[in-house]
């Protein structure tokens, strides 16, 4: 059975159906939001604790909030075109877009990430398990000079390979700025 959830985001109201992603979640279950609203803390009144802020998806098409595909709380949002994962960052502001079809990402398989980050300063990442394993960064990060992806920031391009399956926490760092986002590896 599906769960309903009300989230309130300044004078907008959003009704989720189904679950908000977090850890454990089934991966059966994808919740569907009706309307659109803006980030927690972007206008009025933040997303109640523990659900993630639906936002528009980079298209601006109602995006779905998919349950068990992120990992740590990490909400990844499906819409037209490909799944994108909102950062928690400090001093900026941070978007992934996962070049699969849908996630969970596959290990032993080059990945590109593109990442948009705002804030000042070339780009480091990297990708840990908590066990200390780290993925291999086949290439990048590469500046872009544009795209038709808009989310705020820079964009640069990754590609990784992530060796085993887990809870990956890819962390961006700049010379202002910073921040992470889980990624679900099967």
């Amino acid at each position: 059975m599906s769960a309903l959830r009300v989230l309130v985001t300044g004078s907008m109201v959003v009704t989720v159906v189904g679950g908000c992603a977090g850890g454990g979640g089934s991966g059966e279950n994808a919740g569907r939001a009706s309307g659109t609203a803006l980030p927690a803390g972007a206008s009025g009144t933040a997303a109640p604790e523990g659900n993630p802020a639906v936002v528009p998806s980079a298209s601006g098409a109602t995006p779905v909030v998919s349950e068990g595909k992120g990992c740590n709380g990490a909400p990844v949002f499906l819409g037209e075109g490909f799944p994108e994962v909102r950062g928690t960052a400090r001093g900026a502001e941070l978007w992934g877009l996962l070049f699969v079809e849908q996630p969970p990402l596959s290990r032993n398989k080059e990945i590109k990430i593109v990442w948009r980050m705002t804030g000042e300063g070339p780009l480091r990442v990297r990708a840990t398990l908590p066990d200390g394993s780290t993925a291999k960064l086949a290439w990048g990060p590469e500046q872009h000079g544009g795209s038709t992806w808009r989310r705020p920031g820079q964009e640069w391009g990754t590609g990784f390979v992530f060796p085993k399956p887990g809870c990956w926490k890819v962390e961006l760092t700049r010379t202002s700025g910073s921040g992470h986002a889980w990624l679900l590896v099967k």
